[in-house]
């Protein structure tokens, strides 16, 4: 039996897809004409939408004043040709010969077979991987630039390095050739309807669905932790999530997650919800799910979020369960309001927080990693005269901002899977809640940036004054437990580090192994992701590098130590535990609210 396609059936497929390329370019040019200037960063009114064009100019300029170095770069890349040829030779003459460039550890690429087992392959993959090697060394070997044009140059450089991986092409990617001879090119058909279902129909924008969602529904598959909402006001609902201990520690919890993000990262499944595995430790578990603002909410400040944020959350804990102090929880920029909140609290002697727990939160923004590319005054600008119109910043504006940072993880392994194997996305749960983010308002979003990331006030006694009070994180004297992650892209662990000699009372540091997201929902029962500690009766180092040498590596979650050192600020003896509804205030609706249900787009 022949398991070949026939040749008739596959001149048909390849005709379907000539036909469908003729009308995705029409239709993709039709709504291009009539969309407006300025409604994202790749529109074409904006030249230069990341203000790059400056710092690759400079970079080319000094780059040729220094002829005799290109001419030694050169050099070397020819050389490194040359044993990439003379290996090549041998093994298609049979020998054996040692490989010229192999790809780095964790490069998931070229993990196939084929880009080893068949020489073409190879020769191809090794071929990309030195001039990809060679054209980052010479960019970043150039002299004389700026911290920031250089880190700018580096940046794109490696975003246009990765774009051309011959696993990003039909011809050189023999999982896709293979795929394509199988299916006849029925692969590439399908791929051009997942691009055409991807492509936004106003604005022609690409929108890389990176998960099935209709696999999934907040309520019923996500966030499904059970409990009530308590309280709510315009900026967000709280949630008390029902008991699942006789007993509890007298002092409730309150988590406090970025406002970019649904507050569902720490509820995504039963497995690896931590709301659920903290109540379970008997935590009374109160959390904060911001609203999705639109542009009635553009005038919001932050003061608004913190005023209507953890501060009336206070509040609300207190008629709810009797309670007036809590110990409170902030992720990211959670994290951030939470200092903000914590020196807004220290100037007006308020007590009401006796302990804060901050996952992976940058306060010194001096060294901001990779993030520190798109905030300059130009970038800024543009992104402000956007928000304007509008009131607000698209959700999925900052999340391809962080897409871009891992464009071989997030974008280009979708683009291989969605559009040249014509594959449907994985229903993942993670990456569902990742393409779930939440809008920003125009002048809250405007104060961030500029103040935290362009300026870097926040570590400046008064440098930021939020409702009438000069902020002051040296006066923040609670005991604080700070979580960070060793291969975090957002908010780089050494940065994170500041928290130990910016805050005045007893701060114990925390490093977890992975990233940004894995490395905080990492429940015990995985046993994934080792962490280290120090003991907490030393001083903590001047620097991270010092911390680290000191550090003592643990197996598995940081999660059980979290708990011990959270439940010796219980406020004493367990109580018996709390039901929704059960204190002064009255259950509103079921968790997990409304607010989370509120989709962007």
């Amino acid at each position: 039996m022949n398991d070949q396609p026939d040749t008739l059936e596959i001149s048909q497929t390849m005709a379907d897809i000539a036909e469908s390329s003729q009308k995705l370019v029409a239709g993709f040019l039709a709504r291009r004409s009539g969309s407006p200037p300025g409604s994202d960063p790749g529109d074409p009114g904006s030249m230069d939408p990341y203000n790059i064009g400056g710092a690759f100019i400079e970079m080319t300029t000094r780059m040729m004043a220094d002829p005799a170095k290109m001419i030694e770069a050169n050099m070397s890349l020819w050389q490194d040709y040359l044993n990439l040829w003379q290996s090549t030779a041998t093994r298609m003459m049979g020998g054996e010969a040692e490989p010229t460039a192999t790809p780095e550890d964790g490069d998931r690429r070229f993990k196939d077979a084929s880009w080893s087992d068949n020489d073409v392959f190879d020769y191809i993959k090794q071929s990309y991987l030195l001039t990809s090697r060679w054209l980052q060394s010479t960019v970043a070997d150039v002299e004389g630039l700026d911290d920031k044009s250089a880190g700018k140059v580096d940046f794109h450089t490696r975003r246009f390095v990765e774009a051309l991986s011959p696993s990003n092409f039909v011809p050189t990617n023999p999982v896709v050739l293979k795929e394509t001879a199988e299916t006849g090119g029925q692969n590439l058909l399908n791929g051009l309807k997942n691009l055409l279902q991807d492509l936004d129909e106003n604005t022609g924008r690409l929108n890389i669905r990176m998960t099935d969602e209709d696999a999934f529904e907040i309520g019923k598959n996500v966030a499904v932790s059970p409990g009530k909402v308590v309280f709510r006001n315009d900026l967000m609902e709280l949630i008390q999530f029902d008991p699942s201990t006789e007993t509890v520690a007298r002092r409730p919890l309150l988590i406090m997650p970025p406002w970019i993000n649904k507050y569902y990262i720490f509820d995504l499944r039963k497995e690896n919800s931590f709301i659920q595995w903290a109540v379970g430790q008997g935590h009374t578990v109160f959390v904060i799910s911001w609203v999705n603002p639109d542009a009635r909410l553009a005038e919001k400040t932050l003061d608004d979020y913190m005023l209507k944020g953890p501060l009336a959350a206070l509040g609300a804990i207190e008629k709810a369960t009797g309670e007036a102090k809590i110990n409170a929880i902030g992720y990211c920029i959670g994290g951030t309001l939470l200092a903000c909140t914590l020196a807004y609290m220290a100037a007006r002697k308020d007590e009401r927080i006796p302990s804060a727990t901050f996952f992976t939160t940058m306060i010194d923004f001096e060294d901001a990693g990779e993030l520190a590319v798109f905030i300059d005054e130009q970038q800024l600008g543009a992104l402000e005269a956007r928000m304007d119109k509008l009131g607000y910043l698209e959700g999925a504006e900052m999340a391809s901002t962080f897409n871009m940072m891992r464009g071989n993880d997030l974008i280009w392994s979708f683009v291989i899977n969605n559009y040249l194997l014509g594959k449907d996305p994985f229903p993942f749960d993670l990456l569902y809640w990742n393409s779930d983010a939440t809008r920003m308002p125009a002048t809250m979003h405007s104060f961030y940036l500029r103040k935290m990331y362009l300026e870097n006030k926040l570590i400046e006694p008064g440098g930021i004054t939020l409702d009438g009070v000069a902020l002051d994180l040296r006066k923040i004297k609670v005991p604080c437990y700070v979580i960070s992650t060793q291969d975090d892209h957002i908010a780089p662990w050494k940065s994170t580090y500041a928290a130990t000699r910016l805050y005045k009372g007893p701060v114990k540091f925390v490093l977890s192994a992975s990233g940004h997201i894995a490395g905080i929902v990492n429940p015990p029962a995985a046993k994934k992701y080792n962490h280290w500690t120090t003991p907490e009766d030393k001083k903590n180092p001047k620097t991270p590098d010092a911390w680290l040498a000191a550090a003592k590596e643990h197996k598995g979650s940081w999660w059980p130590d979290w708990d011990k050192w959270v439940k010796k600020h219980a406020g004493g003896k367990d109580v018996p535990a709390r039901q929704p509804g059960s204190g002064k205030l009255k259950v509103l609706c079921d968790a997990p609210g409304t607010y989370v249900k509120v989709r962007s787009g």
